[in-house]
């Protein structure tokens, strides 16, 4: 059997950058034949090594740019579950801001934070108990001229002394053998060890899983929502900053909107716009905060969409322009479509069981029409409801 570890350090060799180079971007429909090929000349346990590893700086280049990933080193956890490079370094930049000079990375990973940290001038101890990802986290602080500024140690974080830091940075694992780890307490390390570690230093950032109940975090915390490109990315637990502040960060920018501890919006009547919050807003709870600022309310209780009367602009929320509200009926959207010649069809839904694909379908079988429309399935003072419109301008 192979080990891992011994595979690794070959691709660290000059014969294994080498193949490293010839076979970057190799198509997957084409590996077989160039392993066949280089196994002639190499052994092949490199082969196989380089390949993969291939593979992995592929995907990374989505979250760390091609750039750095044609550099770097990954494993397929590490490729999973590291930190995109633009939220990592606003956390940096943010870490930064605070006067922190050195922080101990815990439970680091392949290093995505340790690098943005570095390049922001902070000095790094990245700890991480997995030989294999201390190997690559090492591995990518010299490959991006960075192992001056960090120092790798594979060690259980929970044994690590920090009390020479400024702060600390945990990013426990939520992932188990079934999938995601839903239960903080069941993250490795648990998010209370978390929490205790970031009592004790002057300042600290916790990052956790998006989902996580609000009623879980500690008061003396800031808590961040922060999505990028309007995709949620994590929520992060700031230790020495504002304790009991919410936030919600959107970047690019950064764009962040902080809690007032607004009462829920009213509800009215859907008027001539429909603003979709961003996902880091609505995890925040800070749909009122939005509305507020539209002079808007929701168009149901327990949804998360703000109308009204005026077109505002807000880096917070996607503005619509509503043109029909109709009640849930396939038949009659069929024919409206139609009617109209509509060959594009966006479907978005919150509070409907139905699924945006299996409308599309139904209402759009056969797409054909310069026309584009947007419509939402959603709930108006409880009623399934179709809104139908388009992107204000």
């Amino acid at each position: 059997m192979t080990d891992p570890l011994h595979a690794f350090a070959s691709l660290l060799t000059p014969e294994g950058r080498a193949l490293l180079d010839e076979v970057r971007g190799t198509d997957p429909a084409g590996e077989l034949a160039v392993a066949t090929r280089l196994r002639r000349e190499h052994p092949a346990e490199l082969v196989s090594a380089a390949l993969g590893q291939a593979r992995l700086r592929q995907r990374a280049a989505a979250k760390f740019g091609d750039a750095d990933a044609r550099r770097m080193f990954f494993t397929p956890n590490g490729v999973e579950q590291s930190t995109r490079a633009s939220v990592a370094a606003y956390r940096a930049e943010r870490l930064r801001a605070l006067g922190v000079t050195c922080l101990a990375d815990l439970c680091c990973g392949i290093g995505g934070d340790a690098i943005a940290l570095a390049r922001a001038g902070i000095r790094v101890l990245a700890v991480d108990r997995d030989p294999l990802t201390a190997a690559a986290a090492r591995a990518n602080a010299e490959a991006l001229g960075l192992g001056g500024l960090i120092e790798v140690r594979e060690a259980d974080v929970t044994e690590v002394d920090t009390s020479a830091y400024d702060a600390v940075f945990v990013d426990p694992a939520r992932r188990g053998g079934r999938g995601r780890i839903f239960d903080p307490e069941a993250y490795s390390p648990p998010l209370s060890w978390a929490v205790e570690a970031a009592l004790r230093a002057p300042h600290a950032a916790l990052k956790i899983a998006p989902g996580v109940p609000h009623e879980a975090v500690p008061p003396q915390a800031e808590a961040e929502w922060i999505s990028d490109g309007g995709d949620v990315k994590e929520a992060v637990l700031w230790f020495g900053t504002e304790p009991g502040l919410v936030r919600a960060t959107l970047l690019p920018g950064p764009r962040s909107l902080r809690g007032r501890g607004l009462p829920d919006p009213g509800v009215r009547p859907p008027g001539r716009y429909l603003y979709e919050p961003d996902g880091a807003v609505i995890r925040a709870h800070l749909v009122a905060e939005v509305a507020a600022g539209l002079d808007g309310g929701l168009i149901d209780e327990t949804i998360a969409y703000v109308t009204a009367d005026d077109l505002r602009p807000t880096p917070y929320a996607t503005a619509y322009e509503i043109t029909d509200q109709l009640p849930f009926n396939v038949k009659r959207l069929k024919a409206l479509l139609r009617e109209r010649e509509v060959g594009t069809l966006t479907v978005k839904k919150r509070g409907s069981a139905v699924e945006p694909e299996e409308l599309r379908r139904k209402a759009l079988p056969k797409p054909h029409g310069p026309n584009a429309v947007t419509v939402f399935l959603t709930r108006v003072a409880g009623a399934p409801t179709m809104l139908l419109g388009h992107p204000a301008r």
